[in-house]
C-alpha cells in the first residue's frame, strides 16, 4: 500500500505478502529507488507477523506492507543488505529465524538469554561470537565496554596485520533499556519524557519525532507558529552538536585552537536553547500537537543577535581548522566509506552526505510547508569529506534558525500549543521522520483494535551507521580509530534502546 508520508493508513488495508513474496518485493523496491525504514514484528493473537516500510525520497511517498504469522523465515539480508540488523533484531525480539542470513547474532541482548519479546532489559553480551581473522602475524586487539573519561560502554574487537585494521567488529548492547516495550505497555503520560531519553543530545529529534507520529495517527493540525518554535529547537540542536563534534574532531588532529573555541562556542547554543525552553538540551520544549513554550518577539531579537554572533565564531573557529595544511592532511583519506557501501547499509546522515548520497529529511519528508534545506554533499566520505558536511550544514541551520526567528518576531502571539493527545484511532499505522543532528530518525506506530498501541518501531541514525563504522575502519591504521569514530559519533543508547 502507498500513502503519502504526512498521513497514516489503515492496518486492514496493508497488503498480506508471504515472506518469499515480501523478500522478493523488497529487492525489486530497493532496485526502484525506495529505501528501508523499518522492518519489525508485531504481536497478534494467533501469532508475530512482519511489518515492512518502505519510503521512495523523491516522490514523498511511503509503502507499507505486511505478512501472515511466521516462526520463520527466508532472509532477505543476502539480496537486501539494508536488511541485515532489522533482521538480527527481529530474531533477538520475537524469535523468527530469518533463515540464511550470513550474520545472524545478537543486536542488544546476551546471547543464551531467553527470548521474552521487548521486556528483557539483560545486560550487554558476554559470550559474543567474535569474527577472527585466522593466520600469521595476525593479532587481535579489543577495546572497551569500559572506556576512559566519561563515554558510554561498547566493545571494539578489532582484527589486525600490524597496525592495519582487517576487520572491526561492533558489540553493543551495554544500554539496553526496553523503551519501545515501554512506550507499548508504558503509561501514555510517559512517552514524551520517554522519547526525549531515546538519545539525550538528540531530545529534541526524538521528541519532535514521537509527536509528529501522534499527530499524524490523529490527523492533527499544528499551528504555524509551533511549527517555527519547533525548528528553531531542531536547528539550536544541530548547530550545538556540530560545532561540538567539528571540536572534537580538531582534539583528535591534535590541532588545539578549534578544539577549544568550539567547546564554549557550543555552550553558547546550549544557552540559547535554554533561553528558548529552560533546558540547556531542549526537555520539555515540543509536546503533541505544538510546543511549551514561546517566544516575544523581544526574546526573538537577542536570540537572533547570539546567534549571529555565535554562528560567526562557529563559522570562523571551522575555518580555521580547515585552512591548517597539517590538519587538513590527517582528515583526508582516512575512514573512507564509499558511495556503495552507503547504499546498501542504509547509512544516513552526514555519514551518507559525506559518501554523495543526497538524504536529507528536511526535504524529503518536511515537517511543513516552511522553507527546506537542499542537502549539502560531499564525495570522498573520509574525514574530511565528513567534516565539510558539518561545516556546510553549520551555514545552512544558522540561515533556518534567523529566518525563523525573524518569521516568528512578525507573526501574531497566537496560542502555539494545543494540549495533549489523548485517544488513537484504532487498527492504524503511522510513521515519521525527523532530520535530527546526526541523521533520519524515524519512529513507527501500529495501534491495536482498542486504540491502544499494538507496536512501537524507532529507528536512531546509530542504528543504521555503526555498520558504516565498522566497514569504514577496513584497510585503515588501527591509530585512526579514535579521529574516524569522532567523524562518525554515533550513540550507543540511541542504538541500545
Amino acid at each position: 500500500m502507498m500513502f503519502d508520508y504526512r498521513h497514516s493508513a489503515p492496518l486492514h488495508e496493508l497488503p498480506v505478502l508471504s515472506a518469499t513474496e515480501l523478500c522478493g518485493h523488497l529487492h525489486t523496491a530497493l532496485a526502484d529507488g525506495w529505501r528501508l525504514l523499518g522492518l519489525f514484528g508485531l504481536q497478534e493473537a494467533s501469532g508475530v507477523v512482519l511489518c515492512c516500510v518502505l519510503c521512495h525520497d523523491p516522490s514523498r511517498r511511503l509503502q507499507a506492507m505486511r505478512t501472515p504469522c511466521l516462526e520463520s523465515f527466508p532472509s532477505m539480508t543476502p539480496s537486501c543488505p539494508q536488511a541485515h540488523y532489522f533482521e538480527r533484531e527481529i530474531h533477538e525480539q520475537w524469535g523468527l529465524e530469518p533463515q540464511g542470513h550470513p550474520w545472524l547474532k545478537n543486536v542488544r541482548r546476551i546471547p543464551d538469554a531467553p527470548v521474552t519479546p521487548h521486556g528483557d532489559t539483560a545486560n550487554a553480551p558476554t559470550s559474543y561470537p567474535f569474527y577472527r581473522v585466522e593466520g600469521g602475524h595476525v593479532h587481535e586487539v579489543a577495546v572497551g565496554p569500559v572506556h576512559a573519561g566519561v563515554i558510554e560502554p561498547g566493545h571494539f574487537r578489532f582484527q589486525c596485520y600490524g597496525e592495519n585494521v582487517l576487520h572491526l567488529e561492533i558489540a553493543l548492547g551495554y544500554q539496553h533499556r526496553g523503551m519501545e516495550h515501554m512506550f507499548v505497555h508504558g503509561p501514555g503520560e510517559r512517552r514524551l519524557p520517554l522519547a526525549e531519553c531515546i538519545a539525550g543530545d538528540t531530545s529534541v529529534g526524538h521528541a519532535l519525532a514521537h509527536c509528529v507520529l501522534l499527530e499524524r495517527l490523529t490527523e492533527t493540525k499544528i499551528p504555524h507558529r509551533a511549527q517555527l518554535v519547533r525548528r528553531i529547537g531542531l536547528e539550536l540542536e544541530r548547530l550545538a552538536n556540530h560545532v561540538g563534534d567539528l571540536g572534537a574532531i580538531a582534539g583528535d588532529t591534535g590541532f588545539l585552537p578549534t578544539a577549544s573555541w568550539n567547546g564554549r562556542i557550543r555552550g553558547d547554543f546550549l544557552n540559547m536553547t535554554a533561553s528558548l525552553c529552560g533546558n540547556r538540551f531542549g526537555r520539555g520544549l515540543v509536546r503533541p500537537g505544538g510546543v511549551a513554550h514561546d517566544l516575544s518577539p523581544a526574546q526573538c531579537a537577542d536570540l537572533l543577535a547570539r546567534a549571529h554572533s555565535a554562528g560567526r565564531d562557529a563559522l570562523g573557529s571551522a575555518e580555521v581548522l580547515l585552512h591548517s595544511p597539517s590538519a587538513c592532511e590527517r582528515l583526508t583519506g582516512v575512514g573512507v566509506l564509499s558511495k556503495e557501501y552507503a547504499l546498501q547499509l542504509g547509512v544516513v546522515g552526514v555519514a551518507a552526505r559525506a559518501c554523495g548520497l543526497p538524504l536529507d529529511a528536511r526535504q524529503h519528508a518536511p515537517l511543513s510547508d516552511l522553507s527546506g534545506c537542499v542537502p549539502r554533499t560531499e564525495s570522498s566520505g573520509d574525514v574530511m569529506a565528513r567534516t565539510l558536511v558539518r561545516r556546510h550544514e553549520l551555514e545552512d541551520s544558522l540561515r533556518l534558525l534567523e529566518a525563523d526567528l525573524s518569521a516568528l518576531a512578525e507573526l501574531p502571539a497566537d496560542p502555539a500549543a494545543t494540549g495533549d493527545i489523548r485517544a488513537l484511532p484504532p487498527d492504524t499505522l503511522a510513521v515519521a521522520q525527523v532530520e535530527g543532528w546526526r541523521g533520519e530518525i524515524c519512529h513507527m506506530a501500529v495501534t491495536g483494535p482498542d486504540g491502544r498501541l499494538a507496536a512501537y518501531k524507532i529507528v536512531d541514525p546509530s542504528f543504521r551507521n555503526w555498520p558504516g563504522l565498522a566497514v569504514a575502519l577496513r584497510h585503515n591504521q588501527i591509530s585512526d580509530f579514535p579521529l574516524c569514530n569522532k567523524s562518525f559519533n554515533l550513540s550507543y543508547c540511541g542504538h541500545d534502546l
